[in-house]
């Protein structure tokens, strides 16, 4: 069965690391990948057996070289800077660590080799007082989505949407998309889950197409509405503080500095081709800082939790006041008319009383809560 991907080459990587996981479902994978449990075995069978070659067109050279002169390591530093303008020293030396090479220099060396040969021009920055960012314990647990706003092609505006596992740091979703709206991202975001599975929450920003202009406190529009009867928890950034999704701000100043930043393309496709490459050597080859200088693959798992064909019913508990939003988001909750997103109508919601005061209610659509009304107020 053939692959269906837009790389063979790095999608087989990708299988093959994520099926050699403790605990992988291979059947599940070979369904999300698009090919037969034959091939699959196959293909594991062969990368056991002969390593990287195992994967047809990847070079066959020994991943170690007793060998090697120094002056064969220094220019195996130079030529992977070359390749990678934007690592420094530990980045290098963990890269070529990893790829078997022997005698690697110490990361402050590798910093000295490229400044000799002319690769970093500016002084060491001076280290920042070292604070530990907050992440989550388990692969799928967090996805953080946003576009890392856009540039021109003669063919057009290329708006790139991200999607990074806040736990693994991995890269699931980098598309070169010409807009910025609901098919769009719906579109996009249905191929993730088919491949990797569901979140158990996303976090975005406030703006279009996962936040509402028009009523920011709610947060509820078409696509979350479509992700939250997926059931999937949505959350929102808050205003003016993009270091709440911030390591997927990390993650574009690293997309700007290796592959957006003084390039440029003829359209979309070319620019998606470039996506491709690049998200293939962040995920499998390009060393982390904050993962100890590992690789993202080596952290994510694929969730278990399968993308369904239909969505489920809508339900609500038996203490819940249910009502169905009107024209231009209106509805009555007894008796008093109030207004909530456009996008929740037709769609019933529940008013869930609070115990702790009377004619206060939590307004909640399926298993999401978006704001809260007092009755005395209105």
């Amino acid at each position: 069965m053939p692959w269906n991907t837009r790389d063979v080459m790095s999608l087989r990587q990708e299988f093959v690391l994520l099926a050699s996981q403790e605990g992988a479902n291979v059947a599940e994978l070979c369904r999300r990948f698009g090919i037969s449990r034959s091939t699959a075995y196959v293909l594991l069978k062969r990368v056991t057996l002969e390593g990287g070659a195992g994967l047809i067109d990847r070079s066959r050279r020994p991943t170690t070289s007793p060998s090697q002169t120094p002056a064969d390591v220094e220019q195996a530093v130079v030529n992977l800077r070359q390749q990678h303008p934007a690592w420094g020293g530990r980045k290098i030396s963990a890269s070529l660590r990893a790829a078997g090479l022997t005698h690697v220099p110490h990361p402050s060396t590798v910093t000295s080799i490229l400044r000799r040969h002319g690769l970093i021009e500016d002084p060491p920055v001076p280290r920042q007082q070292h604070w530990q960012r907050f992440e989550h314990d388990q692969p799928n647990e967090l996805w953080q989505i946003d576009f890392k706003g856009h540039f021109e092609t003669p063919a057009g505006r290329c708006y790139p949407l991200t999607l990074l596992d806040d736990h693994s740091r991995y890269s699931l979703l980098l598309s070169a998309c010409p807009r910025y709206d609901t098919q769009t991202v719906q579109s996009r975001l249905e191929g993730v889950f088919r491949k990797y599975g569901m979140p158990v929450r996303i976090n975005a920003d406030n703006g279009a197409p996962w936040g509402s202009s028009s009523m920011p406190e709610h947060g509820i529009t078409a696509l979350t509405i479509w992700l939250i009867r997926l059931g999937i928890v949505v959350s929102h950034s808050r205003p003016a503080h993009p270091q709440t999704n911030g390591k997927l701000e990390r993650f574009h100043r690293s997309m700007q500095a290796e592959v957006i930043g003084g390039r440029s393309w003829g359209d979309l496709q070319q620019v998606q081709h470039a996506f491709d490459r690049w998200q293939s050597i962040y995920n499998q080859h390009r060393p982390h800082e904050a993962l100890g200088l590992t690789m993202p693959i080596e952290r994510y798992r694929p969730s278990p939790r399968t993308y369904p064909t239909t969505l489920a019913a809508i339900e609500y508990g038996p203490d819940d006041v249910v009502e169905t939003v009107k024209w231009n988001g209106q509805v009555r909750l007894k008796g008093k008319q109030l207004r909530v997103s456009n996008a929740l109508t037709n769609l019933p919601i529940a008013f869930r009383p609070r115990r702790d005061q009377d004619g206060l209610y939590d307004m909640y659509f399926c298993h999401q809560k978006f704001g809260s009304v007092d009755l005395s107020q209105l």
